[in-house]
């Protein structure tokens, strides 16, 4: 949006998001990201009317406003209806999508009725563009957004050897899903080195409270423990090594080159939903990308703290395998291009309004 401006600085903006968004854009603008961030199958199940309701609210809203292009950003379960509802709506209207939904992972087959539906898909990682132009949709590669924000993060420090970082996720259901686990593999890790020390990543102050509490009372020493709330990036730089929730954390990690173990779990009908149409062999992106287990991956009952010690302690002890991690990760970094990524963005969205 930022970049949006630049190249075109009487553009306006409506629509929902986050609060940064709702800055840019001014008070029109709907910040409903505390209500809309859900996760699972039965959340959403259980905010159906919420969802359907918001559903309805933006499609009046953009049947109002007219806009020149609709940008719809990533959140496939809503935005692909969205989709398909406004080029019933609109048959001219100008669809573009940007961050594109992981539809390689769960369904392939939807991406020739994507092709159908949209304009312009704009993507973040290189294979994705094969597959779209493929389907006859033009696709874009822009490269990733995380690129420039990292970048601008970069601290010149020292790796803490007795330093372990945790990153639990930014969700309040994964985190008290995923951080018990962590807690056992912490207790764990300290009988065989009494000098290690942890620090937890906290998206909000929020989510610090909710981590906080799940592991008072249960360490002798509390301090072993730190939570660090809007520190991720300076932390993946300063541990030796991490447990990293599954999700856009551990690019984050390969890109500032910390060696980590993957770890995820959500409720049992999430799971045994997700198996049902999942396709890819690995969750973790860096994985993906590679095409190979880089990072060891502890999913759902796999995710225990016996296996998760097992692996930490390979990374911690073991310099050959840490400097084969690091290498692996330069490599899947430098498939993401350079920075740049939303100033190509914006320039690919002006150029499809231009078209118009």
């Amino acid at each position: 949006m930022r970049s949006l401006r630049e190249l075109a600085i009487d553009l306006n903006f409506i629509g929902r998001g986050g609060p940064q968004m709702r800055a840019i854009a001014g008070k029109q603008f709907k910040n409903w990201i505390g209500d809309a961030a859900v996760l699972g199958l039965w959340e959403v199940i259980r905010k159906y009317g919420y969802f359907r309701e918001q559903f309805r609210q933006t499609l009046n809203e953009i049947k109002e406003g007219k806009p020149d292009a609709v940008v719809l950003i990533d959140y496939p379960g809503f935005n692909l209806r969205l989709a398909r509802a406004l080029r019933k709506q609109s048959p001219r209207q100008k669809l573009i999508y940007y961050i594109s939904p992981q539809v390689w992972a769960w369904n392939r087959g939807r991406i020739k009725k994507m092709a159908r539906l949209l304009d312009l898909m704009l993507c973040i990682f290189p294979f994705e563009a094969d597959l779209y132009n493929k389907s006859g949709l033009r696709t874009v590669f822009v490269g990733h957004p995380m690129i420039e924000r990292l970048r601008a993060q970069k601290i010149d420090i020292e790796r803490d050897p007795d330093l372990i970082g945790l990153f639990p996720g930014s969700r309040m259901r994964e985190a008290r899903k995923i951080f018990p686990v962590m807690l056992e593999t912490v207790q764990q890790l300290q009988k065989h080195n009494r000098n290690l020390r942890f620090e937890v990543a906290a998206a909000s102050g929020e989510l610090a409270r909710e981590i906080k509490g799940m592991f008072d009372g249960c360490l002798q020493d509390r301090q072993v423990i730190q939570i660090k709330v809007g520190e991720t990036a300076a932390l993946m730089q300063r541990a030796l090594a991490g447990i990293v929730a599954s999700g856009s954390a551990t690019l984050e990690a390969a890109y500032c080159r910390l060696p980590f173990v993957l770890i995820y779990k959500v409720a049992w009908p999430t799971y045994l939903a997700a198996r049902l149409v999942v396709s890819i062999k690995y969750l973790g992106m860096p994985n993906v990308l590679a095409d190979r287990e880089v990072v060891p991956e502890f999913i759902q009952h796999q995710a225990n703290s016996d296996a998760i010690v097992k692996a930490m302690r390979r990374l911690m002890e073991d310099a050959d395998a840490r400097a084969r991690t690091v290498a692996e990760f330069d490599e899947i970094i430098r498939k993401l291009g350079g920075s740049g990524a939303s100033e190509k963005a914006a320039q690919a969205i002006v150029e499809e309004i231009g078209g118009t």
